[in-house]
């Protein structure tokens, strides 16, 4: 265990910054895991809609430092692809 006071307070702050990094990416994946479900159900457009919401919220995550830039544009990157396709798979009516 530390025994200054200035590491006393940087295990404090690194507990704090785990616990807000560990909700954000929880909030991530439950984002994640609704686009894949929605492509998955076949619904498409749907997805197609929610894609921006879904770049804004990867872009917080990115931005509060959950995840890292690399990261962030390797999720869009895959969500684009995924997504197009499905929408190439998808019939045309």
């Amino acid at each position: 265990m530390a025994n200054h006071a200035s590491a006393l307070k940087a295990h404090r702050q690194s507990i704090k910054h785990r616990n807000s990094n560990r909700s954000n990416r929880s909030s991530l994946r439950t984002f994640l895991k609704q686009f894949n479900d929605r492509l998955e159900s076949g619904k498409a457009e749907d997805a197609k809609n929610s894609l921006s919401e879904l770049y804004a919220a990867i872009d917080k995550f990115e931005h509060k430092k959950a995840i890292s830039r690399n990261a962030a544009a390797r999720q869009k990157s895959r969500l684009t692809r995924r997504l197009n396709a499905a929408s190439a798979a998808a019939p045309r009516s």
